[in-house]
């Protein structure tokens, strides 16, 4: 499949700014990668989508992630995107099995009640400016919506959808973000509601053809539309490595790290992101071992 971009629009008159994807090959890899069953991937497509949204109205070298912990079986979903469109996702359980009633999937009855944290990550910067809310449905979506009135006072519509088949392959996955800026006039917001009243799901319009473009376009046709630059291909990255790698062994804690050195035998450790395998060994748990001991003296 082709490499796909983030596309982004602003009104003639500046006061709504939109954003949509086509991100279906990166929620496949992620799936293909991880497994996943069909409800996991649906909310990790749902927010990996949404990642990518919003970090392409950030800056340059400026990440986002979104973190959902709820009271269901799911328990957590974590997706994170940068400006440059490298975006990656996890969940908790991604072999969840869930019964699905119809043929649309509802994740709330997975992912329960509970909280949304977008994390905004700026480069050589110690503390990211972070927002918590309630969940608002547990679709995503409208989760993000909430987020952003909540916590920006930016009233949004925010469309998100996973398609995928009777094997769990996703065929469709996408999304558009309508933000309305300060200074709208309230006519335009009715105009943009009666459109989202009409409108079709976005897996569906993906699945007929539809262009990132075609899904902002359905929204704001009522509009005079201005494209904005934004020239970077959607990719699925992870940032592991072996340093990353033995530094999340050493939460393991002293004790089953000195279990694990006392076996001398390699320790083979996988991502959960991108499925890469790191090999450490003994050497490196006593490092690692050193490491947790010194911070806890501190």
């Amino acid at each position: 499949m082709a490499p796909t971009r983030v596309k982004k629009f602003v009104t003639k008159d500046l006061t709504v700014r939109a954003a949509a994807v086509n991100a279906t090959a990166v929620v496949e890899e992620m799936r293909s990668i991880q497994n996943s069953y069909p409800v996991p991937t649906v909310a990790v497509g749902r927010s990996m989508v949404a990642s990518l949204l919003m970090a392409a109205h950030l800056k340059n070298n400026q990440e986002l992630s979104i973190y959902i912990q709820g009271s269901g079986p799911l328990a957590s979903v974590f997706a994170q995107a940068s400006f440059e469109g490298k975006v990656r996702g996890v969940s908790s359980s991604p072999q969840l099995e869930v019964p699905v009633a119809t043929d649309k999937i509802l994740l709330a009855p997975a992912i329960g009640i509970g909280l949304i944290t977008v994390t905004h990550h700026l480069p050589n910067s110690h503390t990211p400016h972070r927002g918590t809310v309630e969940l608002a449905s547990s679709e995503i979506g409208d989760d993000v919506a909430y987020y952003l009135q909540q916590s920006h006072q930016i009233p949004s519509v925010v469309s998100l959808g996973v398609h995928v088949n009777s094997y769990g392959k996703v065929e469709a996955a996408g999304g558009v973000l309508i933000e309305l800026m300060p200074g709208h006039e309230e006519s335009t917001a009715l105009k943009i509601e009666e459109r989202v009243k009409k409108a079709r799901p976005v897996s569906n319009r993906l699945l007929e053809g539809a262009t990132a473009e075609d899904l902002v376009r359905d929204l704001l046709q009522d509009f005079e539309l201005i494209e904005l630059d934004h020239e970077h291909d959607v990719e699925y990255k992870c940032r592991c490595s072996k340093e990353r790698v033995m530094r999340s062994v050493g939460l393991l804690g002293l004790a089953e790290l000195d279990e694990m050195i006392e076996k001398q035998e390699t320790t083979d450790v996988s991502c959960e992101f991108c499925g890469r395998q790191y090999k450490l060994s003994v050497d490196d748990l006593k490092e690692v071992r050193q490491d947790v001991y010194k911070e806890s003296l501190n």
